[in-house]
């Protein structure tokens, strides 16, 4: 089987860290350029093989937990120690500068950028690390530093606008001042905190460095920050052959500790037949199952143009459920829709979720009130609390975890789902609400908070990546106005049944207001389609909301959505297996009446409620006296 997507794919390794697959001329899905473009997506597996790469012995797959195990260790403590040690203003302003000493810009390669600027780390004496396993180290740390340099800029700028006394901050004066308004929060918190602690005495200028401490860098190898001398991977039919180096003990002294493992691992069978061209080197980590792999990969998909799109799919995302979808077409008398949409049904998940997240709210509830009790307590009662609140993290813990996995099969149905729907319905580019612009207010503590912690995020990052597969952009419109404004005229809709319900009397149309909302996404991205910001790592986006009437269509241009029914079965009477040599009782239904029959017989006499015998009836068809039997 050709995981590449055809049969003559010749096989070249052009860069270190990964091997690439060259298509040939009969590669399925490009017909010409610019028919494919190349995009990244990432997968996990497993390793189910391990062997000595130089003596070829199998090596359980116990011991090689251990021994990623004591690599991990050694990363996350280089690279904490390294963190700590530029922590510091001075370390962002270099970052915000992007500039080395000689004045020379930055690369973007992590590990080549803390190496300009002298940025090492530091390991015990009398242990030996290659320079392989430095580079994943610095590369790790400067990806935490280069995030938390933003962060920095935001805490700068909000500090001089903080007003400690009063808990407010002054409006942005700069646009280059301007945050998202739930990390303004987070950062006013934090400034908060920071004023408790120094009894307001607060100075006009913050950094982060003042508000809270050096982070910890996280447990895992990041083998694409380093070559071959370090890691290698090959594809090889169904599997992958990842060749790592490994410590053979927790404290390598030197070269001859550091040996060469192969380990192999199966590819996840959705990946077969798709047109993979490269292999990249994953991410090791462990969990509670051993040794997990963190691949990516890059695949061929269909070229998406967004300035010949003439239909287009807005998703509105709802309170009550994950999202629902419209349609609007665009042609030469303007725009139109059915108002017609598509309501998802999250299969009771969502009711799953918020039950999960009123359950972790409790056991961290929970878990601080013995918190506070141990601080006061005995040390007999003290040892007893600490091992109640490390049993209520415990099951917190899995209560994450368990809503993750949830939120992840959550969000990747709805993207199949709607995929189908754009992808049936012929449409070139799904709309998606700016997660950027939109905050859940005014339904209530525990309901915004609900909303604020659905898997939107992660049913976006689904939905753009199956959407790719069959070649229909993912675009961010503005979320303002989409579900009060009449598509038609852009005036304020009245609520004739409630929340759910909307409907312009000028225009005469109207139905759910999640509908009305995907027919105004859809008609923002179909009008703003040449006018596309693009970002790197980022959805395309449309910042500036165009209007155009969109008439009422009666022609059917949405797919019917489909409704799987129940077949009903009948299990009131148990099913009697007949016996053996008997002959079950035959039921001969009574003969019809003629419609030729002129003689009806004679109706009773009397109270019909009388218990008076009376006599049969003459029947209307004399019978032969050679039929009736003696």
């Amino acid at each position: 089987m050709s995981l590449s997507g055809d049969g003559g794919a010749s096989r070249k390794t052009d860069r270190p860290g990964f091997v690439r697959f060259v298509p040939g001329g009969g590669s399925a899905g490009i017909s010409g350029p610019g028919a494919a473009v190349p995009r990244q997506f990432s997968f996990t597996t497993r390793a189910h093989v391990a062997v000595d790469d130089a003596t070829g012995d199998p090596i359980g797959l116990d011991d090689v937990d251990v021994r990623v195990g004591w690599l991990l260790d050694l990363i996350a403590a280089a690279g904490t120690e390294l963190a700590a040690r530029l922590w510091h203003p001075v370390t962002f302003d270099v970052l915000a500068a992007g500039r080395d000493r000689q004045g020379r810009r930055l690369p973007a390669q992590g590990n080549t950028a803390a190496s300009r600027l002298g940025w090492n780390p530091r390991y015990p004496d009398g242990v030996y690390v290659p320079s392989r396993v430095t580079r994943v180290v610095t590369a790790q740390v400067m990806a935490t530093l280069r995030t938390l340099a933003y962060r920095d800029a935001a805490i700068t700028s909000l500090s001089e606008r903080f007003d400690a006394a009063t808990g407010r901050k002054a409006p942005p004066t700069q646009p280059g001042d301007w945050v998202p308004l739930g990390f303004a929060r987070g950062v006013r918190r934090e400034l908060l905190a920071h004023a408790r602690r120094t009894d307001k005495a607060q100075s006009t200028r913050l950094r982060i460095t003042d508000v809270q401490g050096p982070p910890q860098v996280a447990a895992m190898a990041r083998l694409s920050a380093a070559d071959r001398q370090l890691a290698q991977i090959t594809p090889a039919g169904d599997e992958l052959v990842l060749t790592v180096k490994l410590p053979t003990s927790p404290v390598p002294a030197g070269r001859a500790q550091w040996r060469r493992v192969r380990l192999t691992a199966t590819i996840p069978t959705h990946l077969h037949g798709r047109a993979i061209t490269d292999w990249h080197l994953p991410t090791l980590v462990l969990d509670h199952r051993g040794l997990l792999w963190r691949c990516a990969a890059t695949e061929l998909v269909p070229d998406c143009d967004l300035g010949s799109a003439s239909v287009a799919v807005g998703v509105d995302w709802s309170p009550s459920t994950l999202g629902a979808a419209a349609i609007t077409t665009e042609d030469p008398a303007g725009l139109s829709s059915d108002y017609r949409g598509f309501t998802y049904d999250d299969r009771g998940l969502g009711t799953k979720l918020a039950r999960l997240q009123t359950e972790g709210q409790m056991l961290h509830r929970k878990a601080a009130r013995l918190t506070r009790l141990a601080a006061t307590a005995p040390p007999e009662v003290r040892a007893r609390l600490e091992d109640k609140i490390a049993v209520l993290n415990e099951h917190r813990t899995a209560v994450g975890a368990k809503r993750g996995k949830i939120n992840r099969e959550l969000g990747f149905h709805f993207a199949h789902q709607v995929t189908d729907y754009a992808e049936a319905a012929g449409a070139q580019v799904i709309a998606v609400e700016d997660l950027t612009t939109l905050e859940t207010r005014g339904h209530g503590r525990v309901n915004n908070n609900r909303a604020a912690q659905s898997a939107r995020r992660k049913a976006v990052t689904a939905l753009a990546h199956t959407a790719a597969g069959v070649g229909v952009a993912v675009v961010a419109v503005p979320a303002r106005g989409s579900s009060a404004q009449c598509p038609g005229c852009d005036e304020p809709l009245a609520r004739p049944g409630g929340y759910h319900d909307a409907w312009c009397s000028g225009c005469l149309v109207g139905g759910n207001r999640d509908h009305v909302a995907g027919v105004n996404l859809a008609k923002r991205a179909l009008l703003g389609k040449n006018k596309v910001a693009r970002r790197r790592g980022k959805l395309p986006a449309i910042r500036v909301a165009e209007h155009a009437p969109v008439r009422r269509s009666r022609d059917k241009t949405s797919p019917t959505p489909s409704r799987p029914r129940h077949r009903r079965v009948r299990r009131s009477l148990p099913t009697v297996t007949p016996r053996a040599g008997v002959n079950p009782k035959q039921h001969v239904p009574a003969p019809e009446a003629s419609v030729w029959d002129t003689v009806k017989p004679t109706p009773p006499h009397g109270d019909a409620s009388s218990r008076d015998t009376r006599t049969s009836p003459t029947p209307a068809t004399p019978v032969a006296d050679s039929m009736r039997s003696t």
